[in-house]
């Protein structure tokens, strides 16, 4: 009788490629990380699948998702990352490498930005890369980290957290103000120009539904970038529903009737169950977290308030 043949045990080098691809979404960004071409990732990930006897990975709408057999094995992967770092010579965890974000032109500057600087203090050797969007959550998060979205997404395979709130109000300049009289009621502001996003390529329903205290005014500057609102705002464009936090730091600015316009709404941050697993983006979402407690006050509205 012949023997019956035997798979060898998967390669720690092999899992720590694949702990890589499941990363970074692509067979080239796993390689520039660890220092390979992608044909060597490409054999490993091969030598993977012979030796756990089934697929690791299938091609997704965006690059690489991990199967069933895959997670499986990921889980080990991420014990292998754990062993090597507990070799360094102070057995204290390093935090080093490339947070990818995808969040909202708003968040980005006022709150990733500053996280990852407050993050970088301790911790030089970890960078953020940031691809802005205004945007529902995606169904696969290739080539990012994390996500943060405006509204509650509904995602299938990966975590949403509730971050904060923020306040859109109505601003006019100053300028403007003094040149077309400043209005007494909402009322008087049908027909009047609005500076906001783009109602045709508004992917976010709750973007969207802030608009219902300014559905009778008119389109004047549209954008899918938030700070073009502000400085068409400031330029005298027309009436900005604006982020209380982006406005209320330019005194050229006048927050107009907040008792009627204020529009709440929330960040929400999405991430791949694995991101929760890598240390540097653990560290990075205390960073945000500790960030938006500290920019409350601002997020909400309540610094510098002028009702005109």
């Amino acid at each position: 009788m012949s023997p019956i043949p035997t798979r060898r045990p998967p390669s720690a080098d092999d899992l720590i490629v694949l702990l890589a691809v499941a990363r970074e979404g692509r067979f080239t960004g796993a390689a520039e990380q660890l220092g390979l071409n992608h044909t060597t990732i490409a054999r490993r990930i091969e030598a993977l699948e012979q030796a756990l006897g089934g697929r690791v990975l299938a091609r997704g709408a965006a690059g690489w998702v991990l199967t069933p057999l895959g997670e499986h094995a990921l889980a080990a992967a991420e014990d292998v990352e754990r062993a090597m770092r507990r070799l360094s010579p102070d057995d204290a965890p390093v935090l080093a490498g490339v947070v990818r974000l995808s969040a909202t032109d708003g968040f980005s500057g006022f709150i990733a930005a500053p996280a990852m600087a407050a993050l970088r203090s301790r911790h030089p050797d970890v960078s953020l890369e940031i691809v802005a969007a205004t945007r529902r959550a995606a169904q696969q998060r290739v080539g990012v980290d994390l996500e943060v979205v405006v509204g509650r997404p509904h995602v299938q395979r990966a975590e949403a957290i509730h971050l904060g709130d923020y306040v859109l109000g109505l601003y006019a300049g100053r300028d403007f103000l003094d040149r077309n009289g400043t209005p007494a009621s909402m009322a008087e502001l049908s027909g009047a120009p609005l500076v906001y996003f783009i109602e045709s390529m508004l992917q976010v329903d709750a973007l969207d539904e802030a608009r219902r205290p300014t559905r009778g005014m008119v389109d004047a500057v549209s954008s899918t970038n938030v700070y073009v609102h502000v400085d068409a705002t400031r330029a005298g464009a027309g009436y900005g529903l604006l982020p209380a936090f982006l406005a209320d730091p330019h005194d050229d600015l006048v927050r107009l009737f907040p008792d009627e316009v204020e529009e709440r709404l929330p960040y929400w941050l999405v991430c791949r169950p694995e991101a929760l697993r890598q240390p540097t983006a653990v560290a990075y979402i205390a960073a945000l977290r500790a960030r938006m407690t500290e920019a409350a006050d601002a997020l909400l509205g309540r610094g510098r308030l002028t009702a005109a």
